[in-house]
């Protein structure tokens, strides 16, 4: 949605001549660029119910639904940015910015030492954009069109990228189960194994980027072009540079705070609820912190731009695979906490079958609506299997 209504670059109300125009103020420009802002209300609840030590279930559910605005307000301040300072450069700011919901709470999480919601969060926020998001791309698209097709090239990169993120996660695994040490040990070889795959991850990753912006950039901008040739003319930006830095400044720190706030509460609520703290991180976290890509992918989708959809859902998976879980896991090796790349068995299991599937269908590209349901068919068993995997499950596991 990222701040516009029926997918078009309109505002809520009619602009006048330019954003510099005195009808409306800064504060307004904000507030008026998406209906899900009047979700704002629950950022100072969330906030006080924090503060002054409301119940935990409060403060969880206040501060869950604070992000869901903010998270959208990130998204449509990048995009304004984006306008101004040209498509490689907004790239970059969107691929930062896109995800910068998971990755607070994950850093968030990771400095008060819960791994398992850092590894449940950024395993979920990679399932919900290659299940959810594209099935429901798949899905809402070939409702509307018999078949669509997209650049194979382009997703052929991309999937090849996440089979070596899930690699990434499967050795360490094996290594694991297989080396004949005491516990603690073996989870120490784990350590040093995620921390130098992090590294080789990273590196990855920029060459990706190299790759995706300068190298063979004519892949990947060849559907966008004439696209953006006629809508030179409308897509002006609301925002300055500066009044775009500013909020997306002011957003990530309110983010910041209701994070803190959200991961504080999680260990009473899940007491309390029965939850278990993966189905929080795997499948509530990412679906909120994902909701503006989400729609803007549906969105595209339905206006049968296929390689803008795939953009937005595989390539912010391979964000999270390549950029943010490594990034995470030499964090916590900076600051002492043992993040590693070592996932459950029955996590690692899924995460393949995943990718699996999501590359089989979109080998071919060309997409409809049946492949679209069978994405979300899968994403929901998944979602319903973590809701009844309890915590306990992953005891035999690494001490963390």
């Amino acid at each position: 949605m990222n701040g516009y209504t029926n997918g078009e670059r309109e505002p809520l109300l009619p602009r006048s001549n330019g954003y510099n125009s005195h009808s409306y103020s800064f504060i307004h420009r904000i507030l008026l660029s998406n209906y899900v802002n009047i979700l704002l209300v629950f950022v100072p609840l969330g906030v006080l119910s924090g503060f002054l030590g409301w119940s935990p279930t409060a403060t969880f559910i206040l501060n869950f639904l604070a992000i869901i605005p903010l998270a959208s307000l990130l998204s449509f301040a990048t995009e304004e940015l984006a306008l101004v300072v040209g498509e490689t450069l907004g790239g970059l700011l969107n691929a930062t910015f896109g995800n910068a919901v998971e990755l607070i709470v994950s850093v968030v999480a990771l400095t008060k030492g819960e791994i398992r919601i850092v590894q449940a969060s950024m395993l979920g926020s990679i399932l919900s954009n290659i299940l959810l998001v594209l099935g429901m791309c798949f899905l809402f698209g070939g409702m509307k069109y018999k078949e669509q097709t997209f650049n194979t090239t382009v997703a052929s990169t991309m999937s090849s990228l996440m089979a070596v993120a899930t690699a990434s996660l499967i050795i360490p695994a094996a290594f694991y189960s297989t080396v004949d040490v005491s516990k603690e040990e073996g989870f120490s070889l784990v350590l040093n194994l995620s921390r130098g795959t992090s590294v080789v991850l990273l590196i990855l990753y920029i060459l990706y980027l190299v790759f995706q912006l300068r190298t063979h950039s004519d892949f990947f901008d060849a559907e966008l072009s004439g696209d953006q040739n006629n809508q030179d003319t409308e897509d002006d930006p609301v925002l300055t540079v500066i009044e775009s830095g500013v909020v997306l400044v002011a957003v990530t720190l309110a983010v910041a705070v209701c994070a803190e706030y959200l991961v504080g509460s999680i260990d009473s609520v899940v007491g309390s609820s029965g939850i278990s703290k993966t189905f929080i991180g795997l499948i509530l976290i990412p679906i909120v912190g994902n909701a503006a890509e989400h729609v803007t992918a549906v969105v595209v989708a339905m206006k049968n731009k296929m390689d803008l959809a795939i953009g937005v859902a595989i390539g912010s998976s391979m964000q999270i695979a390549l950029l943010v879980t490594p990034a995470l896991v030499i964090l916590g090796w900076i600051i002492g906490q043992p993040m590693s790349l070592y996932f459950q068995t029955f996590e690692t299991v899924v995460f393949f079958m995943s990718v699996l599937i999501t590359n089989y269908l979109i080998q071919d590209g060309k997409s409809n609506y049946l492949e679209g349901a069978m994405l979300l068919g899968i994403y929901t068993i998944i979602g319903i299997s973590f809701y009844v995997y309890p915590d306990s499950a992953g005891n035999s596991g690494p001490p963390y």
